[in-house]
């Protein structure tokens, strides 16, 4: 099968991801299954200064992206957090172009809290309520697509706000090793499509459609998707809907490859986008108790040191 590819973008070269490069999969997975670690904490990086991180900080960092697109780091002092080290931190991993969304403030970081007026239509991020398995930026048409993300909690919730992860190539091997043909369906240019965003007649964001798994120039593998069903119109193929039925599956299941975590003070993730949800959580205002998170979205995926 060949790889859907944007207008001028130059072909992948040889990946693991092809569908059909079978020797190139199974030697990638043996890899990545033996490297994949047993619990988050061997992807915890403690970080003296986010801004100028040291050679062995930077190189634990990149390590953990390497075994699981992933790594959490906590700052040796957490109020020093602020948009300024989210950049610094992201640029120290080659991310730079930032996705200038409809909900990023000025400086095209985010600030995740509950508003307090909510307006119709408005994104899950913004409220206290649960948040479904999904990659940021699933509704980006294909020349904008988030590669990376870079996630700082200044303010952790009175209670709750806990994140799950998945790592996308692990969702990928799941679906693949039980049939190959899974993972073709969800490559079809076609095969999800998210319905335009509509307020007060106006259109803010066309419809997008688009593969779920696709591979870039690299040869890495990307993932676009939401579980949230309103939001999704899926291809009307008996493959692609079997196919999502089993991603839906995959986090129902007590699967060691989940990853849960509460984001504190100081602490913050790096991601090359992988597969996340979050629990519900509540605020406490009286006593100063309210989340704030600062996310930036990248269309770079993040370099690992040495790689």
């Amino acid at each position: 099968m060949t790889t859907a590819q944007t207008p001028g973008a130059r072909a992948p070269c040889r990946s693991p991801f092809e569908p059909r490069d079978e020797a190139a999969y199974t030697a990638w997975r043996e890899r990545k299954l033996a490297g994949f670690p047993a619990s988050i904490g061997e992807l915890r990086v403690r970080v003296a200064d986010g801004l100028r991180l040291q050679p062995a900080e930077r190189a634990a960092i990149g390590e953990a992206l390497r075994r699981a697109n992933l790594a959490v780091y906590r700052l040796a002092e957490p109020s020093s957090g602020d948009k300024a080290l989210v950049r610094r931190l992201g640029r120290q991993f080659g991310l730079e172009r930032l996705d200038d969304n409809l909900c990023a403030d000025g400086d095209a970081i985010t600030s995740l809290q509950v508003v307090g007026r909510r307006r119709e239509g408005e994104y899950i991020p913004y409220t206290d309520r649960r948040l479904n398995w999904h990659t940021d930026g699933y509704y980006n048409p294909p020349d904008r697509q988030i590669r990376a993300i870079v996630m700082h909690c200044v303010r952790p919730a009175a209670e709750g706000g806990e994140n799950a992860l998945l790592d996308h190539e692990i969702a990928y091997i799941l679906l693949r090793d039980e049939d190959p043909a899974l993972v073709e369906a969800l490559m079809q240019p076609d095969a999800m499509t998210i319905p335009p965003n509509v307020q007060d007649g106006r259109v803010l964001r066309p419809a997008q459609g688009g593969p779920v798994f696709s591979i870039d120039a690299h040869g890495h593998l990307h993932m676009r998707y939401s579980a949230r069903a309103r939001n999704i119109e899926w291809k009307k193929d008996r493959l692609v809907r079997r196919a999502a039925e089993r991603l839906l599956g995959l986090f129902e299941d007590a699967s060691p490859y989940i990853f849960r975590h509460r984001l504190e003070a100081g602490e913050g993730i790096i991601s090359n986008n992988v597969l996340h949800c979050r629990t519900a959580f509540s605020d406490d205002p009286a006593a100063g108790r309210g989340r704030l998170l600062y996310r930036a979205r990248y269309f770079d995926r993040a370099l690992i040191p040495g790689r």
